[in-house]
């Protein structure tokens, strides 16, 4: 075979470039992505994937439940319910010095941003004013922060965003249909009201939701459709895996799949090609091979710390050696979030 055949031959076989993802999404179209054949499903997912960002670049992302329980609301989900016997007791917001304790450590074990989540339906005036303070100490130490605080006013965000507040997390949990089967003290609407009130006062979104509660596929297809579908869409996506807590309503629903859960990572990363994709809560359960899918799929971002709130995830070392196992690094320069000042 000549030089020209071969080159011929080589061009032949080169893997075709993945199609620009197209939107807005429909669900039955993010139906048919989810119903791929698995391989093809990894391999167009890992091509978007690596058109955006590096080989192997990992944000580490770490979160602290910084004012636990005693939450009114009825998330099926969530141990910090009041009205679910989980074990969770009420707690104050913690004092600043502790919670830069918390933040300093998290980057000295590697994490570029540090998540403070409180466990209201919506914050009064009063504690936005304390979580305010958080957010500059932790700022001045050089992190992005990211806040979880429930429903927000536009004047909450406003002084969320001045005090520099890089992401709000606000998840859409499922489909707008299956919504109520999980919570009803609040509504989707609700839900998207908070996200506007973020964007406009410039701070970035992250929003996912969860698989594992019961949902049927059509509903994982529709809250992929929904979080694709915002304009824009998220700059980070956790996909969580249900972690079923004892005393929850969803402690006993039936373990997502594997594979199923493998695969709404990978269409999370079609349908949102720049979004940091985070593989969330549940990945204690997941074991090393799973994990590993999950960042072939196109996950760039994990939780990293012993606890996620109140329930478990693998420790430092843990994430430390699959990391290194896997040849994957952790991001050691910030990213600017859109619409932030430099």
């Amino acid at each position: 075979m000549g030089a020209d055949d071969l080159q011929q031959t080589i061009t032949m076989h080169r893997p075709a470039k993945a199609a620009a993802p197209q939107g807005p999404w429909s669900v039955e179209a993010i139906q048919a992505l989810l119903d791929k054949p698995l391989m093809d499903l990894l391999f167009e997912a890992q091509t978007v994937h690596r058109e955006h960002f590096p080989a192997g670049d990992i944000e580490l992302a770490t979160l602290l439940s910084v004012k636990t329980g005693g939450c009114p609301e009825n998330c099926g989900y969530c141990p910090q319910s009041a009205e679910f016997d989980t074990g969770v007791k009420a707690q104050k917001l913690m004092e600043v010095d502790e919670v830069v304790r918390a933040a300093q450590a998290a980057k000295d074990a590697g994490a570029t941003r540090f998540c403070m989540g409180a466990a209201w339906r919506a914050p009064k005036d009063r504690d936005v004013e304390k979580v305010a303070v958080l957010v500059e100490a932790v700022k001045g130490l050089g992190m992005q922060t990211c806040a979880t605080l429930g429903m927000l006013e536009p004047h909450h965000a406003h002084q969320l965003k001045a005090a520099g507040l890089d992401y709000y997390n606000h998840n859409l949990d499922t489909a707008p249909e299956y919504y109520t089967d999980v919570v009803d003290t609040r509504t989707y609407q609700d839900r998207l009201d908070t996200l506007a009130h973020v964007r406009s006062a410039g701070i970035s979104v992250c929003c996912g939701g969860i698989v594992g509660m019961g949902e049927a596929p059509v509903h994982r297809a529709g809250l992929i459709a929904q979080l694709a579908n915002l304009n824009p869409y998220p700059e980070s996506v956790p996909i969580n895996s249900l972690v079923r807590v004892p005393g929850t309503p969803l402690a006993d629903s039936e373990p997502v799949d594997p594979f199923d859960f493998v695969r709404m990572i990978a269409v999370a990363r079609i349908t949102m090609p720049t979004a940091r994709v985070r593989l969330s809560a549940g990945r204690q359960q997941m074991g090393d091979a799973v994990q590993a899918l999950c960042f072939m799929a196109g996950a760039n971002s994990i939780f990293y710390g012993d606890k996620l709130l109140v329930t478990g995830n693998p420790d430092v070392e843990a994430d430390t050696v699959l990391l290194r196992k896997l040849g994957l690094n952790a991001r050691q320069v910030q990213e600017q979030p859109e619409g932030c000042a430099a």
